[in-house]
């Protein structure tokens, strides 16, 4: 799948929605793993989380007119970007980010194959899209951040284990090097050995491997590092957030 640059005008149906102010904006990308292992409990606690985290993003004031929101799953529909609760067509022209404050989460169904490889490409080039468009607009923005998470290894189309994530590590770690976004890579669930080893060189400073299916403290993770890339915190905060995050612990002092 295949994301096109939009114009800055949003369709008419989301004309309502662009921030009303030139806050300077963080794009927020939530990369998704819906294959059919998250089938039953997972992929309820996801969809019950996203929901409790856009309850929250609509009630804080410092996140809610500056974040942008973009959704990426891989799963039974292949690589799909969502616009808030709605599911893009292949080779749509409409950027997928919905400002935080009218951010609606999707409902997600589990099936198909973990298709990480393509739905992380993905990820990556909506942000440098939506940059590019910001920069046109001549609004500034905050240093993007990607969360990819999965229970399972990077599979081809016909589910079978692939070795294609190798090619995304040296595009992966020039832009971390030159701070184009943050990409934090989680394995839930019973995700194996080998997987811990996908995540960990797709995102040497932000990965983890957690048991069970801690999606509320992500998300929660996710809003206190936008909250710190706000404040123009240092790396060590980023640290300690997601140190506090590994360990699952339910407080982000920072």
């Amino acid at each position: 799948m295949r994301i096109e640059r939009q114009p800055r005008t949003l369709p008419a149906s989301y004309a309502d929605i662009e921030f009303e102010n030139n806050a300077q904006r963080l794009p927020l990308v939530l990369c998704l793993d819906t294959s059919s292992s998250m089938a039953g409990p997972p992929i309820q606690a996801l969809n019950d989380a996203l929901r409790s985290w856009t309850r929250e993003l609509h009630d804080d004031v410092s996140l809610s007119y500056s974040v942008e929101v973009a959704v990426v799953t891989f799963g039974g529909q292949g690589v799909c970007a969502w616009r808030g609760a709605q599911p893009l067509p292949p080779e749509t022209p409409a950027s997928p980010f919905v400002p935080a404050h009218a951010f609606q989460a999707p409902v997600l169904a589990a099936a198909g194959v973990t298709l990480l490889t393509e739905a992380l490409e993905l990820a990556v080039r909506i942000v440098a899209d939506r940059k590019s468009e910001l920069r046109a607009g001549g609004l500034q923005y905050y240093r993007p951040q990607i969360c990819l998470v999965t229970d399972g290894l990077p599979t081809d189309g016909t589910g079978r284990w692939t070795t294609a994530w190798q090619r995304l590590v040296p595009t992966l770690t020039d832009d971390q090097r030159a701070r184009k976004y943050r990409l934090y890579a989680i394995g839930v669930g019973d995700i194996s050995d080998m997987g811990e080893q996908v995540l960990k060189a797709l995102a040497p400073a932000f990965n983890a491997r957690l048991h069970g299916f801690p999606f509320r403290e992500l998300l929660q993770m996710m809003s206190a590092s936008a909250n710190a890339e706000q404040r123009g915190a240092g790396d060590e905060v980023f640290e300690k957030i997601f140190a506090q995050f590994r360990t699952q612990r339910p407080a982000w002092e920072t």
